[in-house]
């Protein structure tokens, strides 16, 4: 089984005092046990910035045994038709096409997605299965 992260969940992970660190904590234990843990570049980036370092940050990515999956051409398409449709449903730009990246890449390149934005995914990405820490719905 392959679980892509979101940048949510590791950000509760690696970051002091997040409110939903236990529960994301627990839900990504939970999914190391079950396989592999990836992150694609988006969620590297977003991540990596909470740490004082690129080595501190790889450190902790290979700690946590997460591997880098880049996107892939396939993945960068869907992307961009998730986009396009978000945006003809009349959705607004507060959404940025990175978070349509993370879903991409988890619906091509995993077996599921663990984040706590479920709506978001849910809506947008139909056919990836959800996993979120904060919620018992999965």
């Amino acid at each position: 089984m392959i679980t892509a992260v979101d940048s949510n969940i590791l950000i509760d992970f690696f970051v002091e005092g997040q409110r939903f660190s236990p529960s994301s904590r627990k839900a990504l234990r939970g999914c190391a046990e079950q396989g592999a843990i990836v992150a694609c570049e988006i969620v590297v980036a977003e991540v990596g910035a909470h740490f004082p370092s690129s080595g501190a940050a790889s450190a902790a990515f290979e700690s946590m045994g997460i591997t880098f999956e880049a996107l892939d051409f396939a993945a960068a398409l869907v992307a961009a038709e998730a986009w396009r449709s978000y945006r003809r449903r009349g959705g607004k730009r507060d959404r940025m096409v990175a978070d349509f990246l993370i879903g991409a890449h988890a619906q091509t390149r995993a077996d599921r997605l663990l984040t706590r934005d479920r709506g978001f995914y849910r809506t947008n990405f139909k056919r990836l299965r959800l996993i979120d820490p904060t919620s018992s719905a999965r």
